[in-house]
């Protein structure tokens, strides 16, 4: 019959074919059906601070960002996200040329990714990799190379091969995906193994994207280092930022973008025709909250690592071999010690058996064997949530 469609084709096109439903939806919807605590995906279940979300309620009634925004981002914004960077790492941008607002992180990656690169492209990325990593070189028609972070339990960290890594560079490599501090594995790249990524990129002209978002959840002795601070960086380095991780305000969806001029306006060319523009009274909001003093930033930290401590100490009584992590606000632990070896299977039982939930790493993986025994849990929740959680999962260990 004419006029109509035919079904015999998958209406999902190839490239996004290996992507179904996301990790997190699934197990979310597992903690909402059985009551259990979710420490799968990485949210607060507390709000930022007062002072930034009153000012998003004082914009909102000012009219200001309650219609569509500046495309680049409104200037308050721009030159706050610039301010906090120079002020912080001493990097200098310019507000009206080297800033992009976007959608929060995930949207800036995807933007930057669709913009850099063509058909055909490599990516060299780290693995385990946040989801949508995957899905966005894909999208841009491009091959993803894995360079698999390798567990050291003596160390109790994950670590970077460089030697792995410079290998996996071919002729057709465009640019490296770093994220650091990293999700899921909580590994903060040491200033050493940033200076050998970046004279790789310098020495066969790379571009790199680095994922920044974790910058303010570091601990220990760990230290955070922009890429872009190194010696021929700048001007070949596009980092991504974001307000949700550091000021608890995942729902706004605020992100940037700071590169050099001609990579941001690649960039910008891809974004506009995703959202065009979004989050307009919160982006004056997170201006104020660039701002606060470092006395927040430090407070911050100090409440996230109390938290790494009380739930990484659960997960080990509970018989959990755990990596400590060094950043982010997730910790990975080996299931092998409780007699488990599939993550996957271990995180759809985990509810019904101790009322937690989740992510099993190998869903970061494209080696998934590598990954199969790892799960992560989230601890950027409040202090009597996890202590019902460690609770919970020292049944485990009975």
């Amino acid at each position: 019959m004419t006029g109509m469609t035919s079904t015999a084709r998958p209406f999902l096109n190839s490239r996004l074919a290996e992507f179904g439903t996301t990790i997190f939806a699934e197990m979310s919807a597992l903690a909402a059906a059985t009551g259990s605590i979710n420490l799968g995906q990485g949210f607060p279940d507390t709000d930022g601070p007062e002072e930034v979300r009153e000012a998003a309620v004082r914009a909102l009634r000012d009219g200001r960002g309650n219609q569509y925004p500046p495309g680049p981002g409104v200037p308050e914004l721009r030159t706050a996200i610039t301010a906090h960077q120079y002020r912080r790492y001493g990097l200098s941008f310019d507000p009206d040329t080297e800033v992009l607002v976007t959608a929060g992180a995930t949207e800036a990656i995807a933007a930057t990714l669709l913009a850099l690169l063509e058909p055909g492209d490599e990516v060299v990325a780290l693995e385990p990799y946040y989801d949508s990593y995957a899905a966005c070189i894909a999208m841009a028609g491009a091959t993803r190379v894995p360079v698999t972070l390798r567990p050291d339990p003596g160390q109790a960290r994950f670590r970077l091969d460089l030697d792995e890594l410079r290998d996996a560079v071919t002729e057709r490599t465009r640019l490296l995906l770093i994220n650091t501090p990293h999700n899921p594995t909580g590994t903060v790249l040491t200033r050493e193994e940033l200076t050998a990524i970046a004279e790789l990129a310098v020495e066969r002209d790379l571009l790199v994207v680095t994922d920044e978002v974790y910058e303010h959840l570091v601990f220990d002795e760990a230290e955070h280092v922009p890429l872009a601070t190194l010696p021929g960086m700048r001007e070949r380095t596009v980092t991504i930022g974001s307000a949700g991780k550091t000021f608890s305000f995942t729902g706004w969806k605020v992100g940037w973008v700071t590169a050099a001029p001609g990579l941001v306006t690649a960039v910008r060319s891809a974004k506009q025709f995703l959202t065009y523009v979004s989050s307009g009274p919160f982006q004056y909001a997170v201006a104020e909250a660039l701002a606060l003093p470092d006395t927040y930033f430090d407070a911050f930290g100090a409440d996230m690592l109390a938290k790494r401590d009380l739930l990484t100490a659960g997960l080990t009584d509970a018989g959990f071999s755990v990596f400590r992590p060094a950043g982010t606000y997730f910790v990975t632990a080996d299931i092998r010690p409780l007699g488990e070896s599939d993550g996957i299977a271990f995180c759809r039982s985990l509810p019904e058996r101790a009322g937690v939930v989740a992510i099993p790493n190998a869903v970061f993986y494209d080696h998934k064997d590598a990954g199969a025994p790892y799960v992560r849990f989230a601890f950027c929740k409040r202090t009597n949530v996890l202590d019902e959680a460690v609770a919970r999962l020292k049944r485990l260990a009975a």
